[in-house]
């Protein structure tokens, strides 16, 4: 039978449940569609359980799972998201991020459905480590194949968006993880209201290039 959380960790496990209701509160999320994790221990994350309310997640709840094999079913009272695969490939692949977000925000979903990356339209693609966001390839949820996909798109990058399914963002801590992801949706729905009123002027590769390096000593510490 699984033991309670310990309790040095139960306030990391608050920590996610708090970030995703604050996800649905602000419009981020919807339902049970995002999930959360975060590095924990040596090669080990926590991670959102599976098809639970966020209202109803308590920390006990959260699953405890190692970054290298399948969750054990009967170590945790709940069974962790769908995604946990692709939470495993970023944080595996992305050993400086602590945290990972996923959620599906209208305006990411809306450019993700149209196969559509953001072009260096504004300042803050800079934040996301390169010179635009770009969509990772579709593949059907809680696949191997959608976690190589992601990782693959995000080889630089510290968010994408997700091809036809939604939008993805790490952090050095899951309050710069959270940050990102609403920073990308603020950049998907500036990009669709700038192509709906004419053709966005982009900026420049020098341009984009300052931006990266003016955030190398921004509040948030880039991972």
């Amino acid at each position: 039978m699984a033991q309670p959380a310990p309790a040095d960790s139960r306030m990391l496990r608050q920590s996610i449940i708090d970030a995703c209701r604050e996800m649905n509160r602000t419009g981020i999320n919807q339902g049970t569609s995002g999930n959360i994790s975060l590095r924990v221990g040596k090669g080990e994350m926590l991670i959102t359980p599976s098809g639970v309310p966020y209202e109803a997640i308590t920390p006990d709840m959260i699953v405890r799972m190692a970054l290298d094999t399948a969750p054990d079913v009967n170590d945790s009272p709940c069974v962790p998201s769908s995604e946990w695969q692709l939470h495993q490939a970023l944080l595996t692949a992305k050993p400086d991020a602590m945290a990972v977000v996923h959620a599906h925000p209208a305006n990411c979903c809306a450019l993700a459905v149209n196969h559509m990356s953001i072009p260096p339209c504004h300042y803050m693609v800079a934040a996301f480590g390169g010179h635009d966001v770009p969509v990772a390839d579709y593949a059907l949820f809680g696949t191997a194949e959608l976690s190589e996909n992601v990782v693959r798109a995000m080889a630089h990058r510290h968010g994408c968006l997700m091809a036809n399914h939604g939008s993805i963002a790490t952090g050095d801590t899951l309050d710069h993880a959270m940050w990102r992801m609403v920073e990308l949706e603020s950049l998907a729905r500036t990009y669709i209201l700038a192509r709906s009123i004419g053709d966005p002027k982009l900026l420049s590769t020098a341009q984009i290039n300052d931006a990266i390096a003016a955030f190398a000593t921004y509040g948030l510490k880039q991972d």
